[in-house]
């Protein structure tokens, strides 16, 4: 068993950039997600792994310096909030075009605007969609937990090296500034550069190597056919990740007749809604997704074979529900999709969750 520790979630992505393995780190501090850079600070990897955790004078030279190291074949990330991933989106597309693997994590908050320091689901269309311009996609990991915010960091590196792709995990302020029980990962080496070139192609910008040119990083094409190929590629690319990438968890759906599908926080509620639902005689149970992209589209295409409808609980205006619909209408099915939720930062009780299950679905 690894180290048990009770830490707040954005401690613990901190913690876990450390252990995995990470080369760097470039941020700039915004509520609620402050705490990651404050613990790196603290921790002072540069005095034992030599991991780089740098304060950037803002979050677009954080993401630019970001891309560069990235170019390099480091394992690097940053860490920000709603307002501060919305000013990095410009970057986030060129190391999206760039084909580079690095990790963003967003501890969302509620807006528009510079909106609350509460926690919110709001930036689901930002992270799936594509928030900067172009066609391209993140790899986004959900985590409902403090444990998984450990577990996710490792995973997303992993995930984003494997696919040369920009990965991010999609959290908010309830899960990054609760404090649970972890048990944390075991320390690993950094990578050397000749161990990336090994596990994951000679592509970095690492210098001059003899038997071959230097490598060229760039989203740069003026050439409209080759840029129309790297664009068909990253498509191909993204349709590999949907194939062999998607990751859920179904809680009490074997009998159930009514479904609940929510991520993250909303998740976490929707677990105490199924025992308050079924004390009181309706079967129901909980789709978690845990990729955001890749969605478990198949996953909500065979549970819709059975169920008599689907609500969606978000803590937003309902944004993934519009996937939902989309899993169900692809899969040639007509059933039911509500959504219920709150915004500006305050957190669905698992009562009302109930109350708009009965309400919404099962007396319509």
């Amino acid at each position: 068993m690894g180290e048990l520790r009770l830490m707040k979630g954005n401690e613990v992505l901190a913690e876990a950039a450390v252990r995995c393995g990470c080369d760097g780190y470039f941020g700039y501090p915004i509520t609620p997600q402050s705490e990651v850079m404050e613990t790196l600070m603290e921790l002072q990897p540069w005095t034992t792994t030599g991991m780089v955790v740098l304060q950037a004078e803002s979050e677009v030279a954080s993401i630019n310096m970001l891309y560069g190291a990235a170019a390099t074949g480091k394992k690097v990330m940053t860490s920000s909030s709603s307002p501060g991933i919305s000013l990095m989106a410009e970057g986030i597309s060129y190391i999206a075009g760039a084909e580079l693997p690095c990790l963003i994590v967003n501890v969302q908050r509620g807006g528009p605007g510079l909106g609350t320091i509460q926690p919110s689901q709001a930036d689901y269309f930002q992270a799936v969609k594509g928030g900067g311009h172009g066609d391209y996609k993140l790899i986004v990991l959900a985590p409902a937990s403090v444990q998984e915010m450990n577990d996710f960091v490792e995973l997303a590196f992993e995930l984003a090296f494997k696919y040369r792709n920009p990965a991010m995990i999609l959290t908010d302020g309830a899960i990054g500034q609760m404090m649970e029980k972890v048990e944390l990962s075991d320390h690993k080496p950094r990578w050397t550069s000749e161990e990336v070139r090994q596990k994951w192609g000679s592509w970095a910008t690492v210098g001059k190597v003899p038997g071959r040119p230097h490598n060229v990083i760039t989203s740069l094409e003026l050439d409209s056919g080759k840029m129309e190929v790297n664009n068909l590629r990253f498509q191909e690319k993204y349709r590999k990740m949907e194939a062999e990438e998607v990751r859920f968890e179904e809680i009490m759906c074997e009998d159930a007749e009514y479904i609940l599908i929510a991520f993250g926080t909303s998740s976490r509620i929707c677990q105490k809604s199924i025992e308050l639902a079924r004390a009181k005689g309706i079967k129901v149970g909980l789709l978690r997704p845990i990729t955001l992209y890749p969605f478990p589209r198949q996953a909500v295409a065979n549970l819709a074979r059975r169920a008599k409808g689907f609500l969606v609980v978000e803590m937003s205006a309902g944004q993934m529900i519009e996937d939902v619909k989309l899993a169900a209408f692809d899969a040639g099915l007509s059933l039911p999709v509500e959504y219920f939720g709150r915004m500006g930062g305050i957190l669905p009780s698992p009562g009302e969750v109930v109350e708009a299950l009965e309400e919404k679905l099962i007396k319509k």
